[in-house]
């Protein structure tokens, strides 16, 4: 038997070799890498907020909300969040990932056939693989592939499709009214990830499912679910699921990731209730990130690189390989601007992941195109 170390050991050799090994780098430079979209992690409302939140409800919440970690606080703000996205209720948790991993777990089983685009993110896949679903991926994006699955599936199995809204290493929207549309026709449940929306699309700030005249209020009650986070353009931590009444009940007594956690910090939901009066209010930063995105976007494009389809606030830059990813992540830190290396396996097309927060002026922008320019040249 191989010792568990030179197992270990091995794999990380084999990491670097193929030059997809990872190690910790601490932030340096013009933020252009972050999902602290609205730039509300430094916000001064919001930090003052916080240490008050701490002074009220002290550290840790001690156990698990169901235990003696329930508070007030919480329930506020799952109503404030409700509120903002024009549902009946959601539900607070940790973060991201454990909403989407315990959402899955707790509404999937072994018979259900869950309908997964082949680019949403890793907390959805892991969901539906602990859940025991069967696992069926559309190519990305494409609803015909997506309908043409749905339509040689078993009528008697329950079915879930699942997507992100703006899809997070891509930058891309999906085609939420034909998700709708496929919902209703094929009588699924439908969950929409708005990880990457909340903040920078939509009415207030409320993500891709709220952009004014695209769905109906009736289309929007179609989505049992919609997951956010709080630790992207809210500037915080923790996530929340809206979805009815009655839904979050049966999360409350079904899903193990809010069942079996100690609660997140009541400093924190305290803190979230004033990012959401804050996010309603920030229309001109949403215009902005959306012009200085496009404006970078053209730009890349003319200068022919390969961008994708991304129109939002991510901007990916696709390059030959991992290494040529690693040099230019390299070269433009050297410079003053965070921007890194995205590779597989988190990806399957190794790029630079560009993301345009609040902060980024017009000017700043161009100085990075001068750079790029600059590295161009050097190629």
């Amino acid at each position: 038997m191989i010792p568990f170390e030179k197992i270990v050991l091995n794999e990380l050799n084999r990491l670097k070799s193929k030059n997809l090994y990872r190690k910790l780098r601490y932030p340096g430079g013009f933020d252009f890498s972050s999902n602290d979209y609205l730039c509300l992690s430094k916000n001064k409302e919001v930090l003052k907020t916080l240490k008050k939140g701490i002074d009220l409800y002290g550290a840790g919440s001690t156990a698990s909300r169901l235990i003696r970690g329930h508070r007030n606080v919480f329930e506020e703000a799952e109503t404030e969040f409700a509120k903002l996205v024009g549902t009946e209720s959601s539900i607070f948790l940790a973060n991201g990932f454990v909403a989407n991993l315990g959402l899955l777990d707790a509404i999937a089983n072994p018979k259900t056939l869950i309908f997964t685009d082949r680019l949403n993110h890793a907390s959805i896949l892991d969901g539906i693989r602990i859940s025991g679903g069967q696992k069926k991926y559309f190519n990305h994006k494409d609803m015909e592939h997506l309908k043409e699955l749905l339509q040689k599936s078993d009528k008697t199995k329950p079915k879930i499709i699942v997507s992100e809204t703006v899809f997070s290493m891509d930058g891309d929207i999906a085609d939420v009214k034909e998700l709708i549309r496929l919902k209703k026709e094929f009588g699924t449940v439908l969950i929409l990830d708005e990880a990457h929306a909340l903040g920078v699309f939509g009415k207030n700030g409320a993500g891709v499912c709220r952009i004014e005249n695209y769905i109906t209020e009736d289309d929007l009650a179609q989505i049992n679910f919609r997951v956010y986070t709080g630790g992207k353009a809210m500037g915080i931590e923790g996530a929340f699921i809206a979805c009815t009444e009655n839904s979050k009940e049966y999360l409350i007594n079904k899903m193990r990731t809010f069942i079996f956690s100690t609660a997140p910090m009541p400093c924190i939901a305290y803190t979230l209730i004033k990012s959401i009066q804050l996010i309603k209010e920030m229309e001109k930063e949403r215009k902005s990130i959306q012009s200085n995105a496009s404006y970078l976007r053209d730009t890349l494009v003319s200068m022919n690189f390969d961008t994708l389809q991304t129109h939002s606030q991510i901007i990916p830059v696709i390059t030959e390989n991992e290494n040529d990813a690693i040099e230019f992540s390299d070269f433009l830190m050297k410079r003053g601007f965070d921007i890194r290396a995205i590779r597989p396996p988190t990806v399957k097309e190794s790029r630079l992941r560009i993301s345009i927060n609040s902060e980024a002026k017009r000017k700043d922008i161009e100085k990075l195109i001068e750079t790029i320019k600059d590295y161009k040249k050097e190629k």
